[in-house]
């Protein structure tokens, strides 16, 4: 017999069907995960909360942001955040389709198409909820996805949400992805074949519907959340057009951080745009939400098609305008993003000078592997402890045996604090060793 409800109403027994091992075996394998509490706004140094100790908060350096320029914490952009909700109110109302679109919306949108010069851009109102609505729009279970393997969850999810056939590549293998499209189009000819010949058997049916053209989408991650690399653009693009297929890109961790100034992987490489460029307006914009951007008739597209732009609520009127000039603050100010890549540039060297393998970044993001879960763990904790905060990323955000300390930094890190940091770094791992 089960356990009594009780006063919530919840079977106990159900839902540990549902949740106790999993529970249990985070837990056993180092895997479980827990929040930390931050009593200060984010920058480049935090006041972490010493839960149950009773002691006060401490202050800690913080490479661990995803706010790589660090514009939460400039006046003039607080200031008109801060007016917009007296303006705009705290929230939107609506769906964009029915009674949320509001100007800041519009103004929005024209300013990410301006800074990524494209035609058009749409916001979502997460990064997330653009690749999966994106992916999902694009493309059913007759198409075919080539997806990156260290492409980001929500690339990967949109693609189980889309029904397509998923093509997984190795990473940053080039050849290997146009081996898989070349799979592709061979199981695709197969498909048209056994339709036909269905279609001899039945005289109901249209041959015209079984008559698809190929359709194929490679989806990549620009700069890779865990690893820091990008991905090489020029390649990509070259396959794309020979083989006939859409490129899409996802820019979270470039926008504001790769090319002279911020402008993603086109201005880093010198080259032409993807097809389809995602974005979030959460990292390095210091605001929230995610866009698309691209030819008009992608955006037209989206508008009508995907499901988490449709079925959702439109972000506040005042988060548009913050990350609107946000990011005609980006624009105006080059040198803020010069100073996050000579950042990441001495921050690298410091590590390898202390005598860690860590090789030169392309972005802000600077992994420096340790391995086992449980050692990372114990890393990063000492080093909370010598007030450095980094956080172990492990399995499954990585594979198991690639456990890691993800630095991220910020353009307001000085030289100082980050020599400190590798350091520490390097005498904890070296002393655990």
């Amino acid at each position: 017999m089960s356990k009594d409800p009780g006063l919530n109403g919840m079977n106990e027994q159900i839902l540990d069907s549902f949740t106790k091992d999993a529970l249990e075996s985070a837990r056993a394998s180092n895997t479980y995960r827990t929040l930390r509490h931050i009593v200060s706004p984010e920058a480049s140094h935090v006041k972490i909360a010493c839960n149950g100790s009773g002691h006060a908060p401490t202050d800690t350096l913080l490479l661990a942001s995803n706010s790589y320029l660090d514009l939460s914490n400039i006046d003039e952009l607080k200031r008109s955040m801060a007016d917009a909700v007296l303006q705009w109110g705290t929230g939107s109302g609506g769906a964009r389709l029915t009674t949320g679109n509001k100007t800041p919306h519009d103004e929005l949108e024209e300013c990410i198409a301006q800074f990524k010069g494209e035609e058009a851009a749409i916001t979502f109102n997460t990064g997330y909820m653009a690749n999966v609505g994106t992916i999902s729009a694009l493309c059913g279970k007759n198409d075919f996805v080539f997806s990156d393997e260290l492409n980001h969850a929500s690339i990967i999810d949109g693609i189980r949400l889309s029904r397509a056939s998923c093509k997984v590549y190795r990473h940053n293998d080039i050849a290997d992805l146009e081996r898989a499209i070349a799979e592709a189009k061979l199981e695709a000819r197969s498909r048209g074949q056994d339709a036909k010949q269905e279609a001899k058997q039945d005289t109901k049916q249209d041959a015209k519907q079984d008559a698809r053209p190929f359709r194929g989408l490679i989806v990549t991650d620009a700069v890779f959340s865990m690893d820091g690399d990008l991905a090489n653009m020029p390649e990509l693009l070259r396959v794309a057009r020979e083989q006939d297929v859409l490129l899409m890109i996802d820019e979270a961790h470039a926008t504001g951080v790769v090319g002279k100034t911020g402008r993603g992987l086109a201005e880093h490489y010198g080259c032409a745009h993807a097809d389809v460029t995602v974005g979030t307006l959460s990292k390095a914009v210091a605001a929230e939400g995610g866009f698309v951007a691209g030819r008009q008739q992608l955006i037209d597209f989206l508008r009508n098609k995907a499901r988490s732009f449709i079925f959702t609520t439109a972000m506040a009127p005042a988060i548009a305008v913050a990350a609107c000039n946000n990011l005609r603050y980006i624009g105006s100010h080059p040198e803020r993003v010069r100073q996050l890549q000579d950042n990441v540039k001495f921050f690298c060297e410091a590590l390898k000078r202390e005598g860690l393998g860590v090789q030169p970044s392309p972005s802000a993001i600077v992994p420096i592997v340790v391995g086992d879960e449980a050692r990372a763990l114990e890393v990063s904790a000492t080093l909370q402890e010598r007030g450095i905060l980094i956080p172990a990323i492990r399995y499954p955000t990585v594979a198991r045996g690639q456990a890691r300390l993800r630095a991220s930094l910020m353009a307001t890190h000085t030289q100082e604090e980050l020599q400190t940091a590798a350091t520490a770094i390097s005498q904890i791992i070296k002393s655990i060793d």
